[in-house]
């Protein structure tokens, strides 16, 4: 049955209005974005159908175009909203950031280093280069592959950092396991980059490692830095 044809206080878009975003189910609000459905589904089946077809909707924002375009129905214009829309809420959160000190709201950290990271599935090694007040300059990928002493250079970290003229900075990087854990490899590049940035002034404040929907583990917090 189509959504025109529900009653008007099941109708995700009309729940949105009277009852806010946050009473609206993940395939609900998927459902909002894809506005139709197809022949023989509605948007909130078809929305259903890609969540449990790439297991959760950050899979689904972190899903390249060829595999997002083999599901029926969805084609690169879907694509481009979608990768849109993931686009503004990075942006936001990196606004969210850059008002205030980075420590004085981690959890917006927390949430712009998994929009960016979680579920990828490649590695990835991310900076988030800080002014001397801790507020963000910028974030940005420095490295990708399989992230070791040998594949992650500190001359060229250290070469960002002073590029960004950054007092601070955010390491963070990816585990494509979903397993967050800090392998002892970790832990020597980490220090290694704490000893390179350390002799140009810049801080080494925490490194987080994400894993899918799992609160980034802080390197910090375990002691490990």
């Amino acid at each position: 049955m189509p959504i025109t044809d529900w009653p008007a206080d099941e109708r995700p878009r009309e729940r949105l209005l009277t009852q806010g975003a946050r009473a609206l189910s993940d395939s609900e609000l998927l459902a909002i974005f894809l506005r139709v459905g197809m022949k023989g589904k509605s948007a909130v089946d078809l929305a259903r159908d890609l969540i449990r077809h790439f297991g959760s909707l950050s899979r689904l924002f972190a899903a390249s175009a060829d595999e997002f375009e083999k599901i029926p129905g969805m084609g690169p214009a879907k694509y481009a909203q979608l990768q849109a829309v993931l686009e503004m809420s990075r942006r936001a959160l990196a606004e969210e950031i850059k008002s205030v000190s980075a420590f004085d709201g981690p959890a917006a950290v927390r949430d712009y280093l998994r929009l960016h990271l979680a579920d990828l599935g490649h590695e990835v090694f991310f900076a988030l280069w800080l002014d001397a007040q801790n507020r963000l300059i910028t974030g940005e990928e420095l490295f990708r592959g399989t992230l070791t002493q040998t594949s992650v250079y500190p001359r060229e970290v250290v070469k960002k950092a002073l590029a960004h003229n950054a007092a601070a900075v955010v390491l963070a990087h990816n585990h494509p396991s979903g397993v967050a854990e800090p392998s002892a490899a970790d832990e020597m590049l980490t220090q290694e980059l704490k000893r390179s940035l350390a002799l140009v002034d810049v801080r080494v404040l925490d490194h987080f490692i994400v894993a899918g929907r799992a609160k980034p583990l802080s390197f910090a917090e375990r002691g490990l830095l």
